[in-house]
């Protein structure tokens, strides 16, 4: 689990496609890496990997066919700069929200406008993911816990503090990027209920 606070701005260090998937070597930046395990999870871009090479400054992940077709990483390339954090210890604060690292889908930026210090962003998701997505709920884009201020029909748009743009890969981001989908967990547990109860009054 995570909590959508980005910690460190990590780049691709070298990707080496096998078979179908991948491996990639990140540079982690200024993400301590001290106290990684082989086995840990980190989030990448808002992707859950497992660590399964560690150097002093960098480690290196598998990526399945899965993730690189459901996700940015399949576009990923040399160079490329993602956000970074570390899996949720118990002892830590949650200054975000629960964030599983599970992507739901691919998104897209749509506009960016001044608004005061901050930046207004508008993002466009798939109609199927639209419905989890409310005003004033939380939502994880490419790792980073963002409130929702406003939802009309498949779009949704969040407000971007000056710390956040300086802090994340959303600085370089421009209207047009794809970035990953994380929708509240809350929400997807809720309908699951819904459809169950459904279902069993039917029956």
């Amino acid at each position: 689990m995570f909590t959508g606070i980005v910690q460190a701005v990590g780049h691709v260090a070298a990707r080496e496609d096998r078979g179908n998937d991948a491996r990639i070597l990140i540079d982690a930046g200024a993400l301590g890496l001290a106290d990684v395990a082989l086995g840990d999870s980190i989030a990448v871009g808002g992707v859950c990997l497992t660590v399964v090479a560690l150097g002093e400054c960098a480690f290196g992940a598998d990526v399945s066919v899965e993730t690189l077709a459901c996700t940015t990483l399949g576009a990923l390339a040399v160079g490329d700069a993602v956000n970074l954090e570390k899996a949720l210890r118990l002892s830590d604060r949650l200054g975000g929200h629960l964030v599983s690292g599970h992507v739901d889908g691919i998104g897209r930026v749509v506009a960016i406008e001044p608004d005061a210090r901050s930046l207004r962003w508008t993002f466009e998701v798939p109609p199927a993911l639209a419905r989890y997505i409310a005003a004033k709920g939380s939502v994880c884009v490419d790792g980073v816990s963002l409130t929702v201020n406003h939802v009309e029909a498949n779009r949704f748009g969040v407000n971007l503090i000056p710390h956040t743009l300086a802090a994340t890969t959303f600085a370089a981001r421009r209207v047009g990027d794809a970035v990953n989908i994380e929708v509240d967990l809350v929400a997807r547990y809720l309908e699951r209920l819904h459809a169950a109860d459904a279902s069993a009054r039917s029956a």
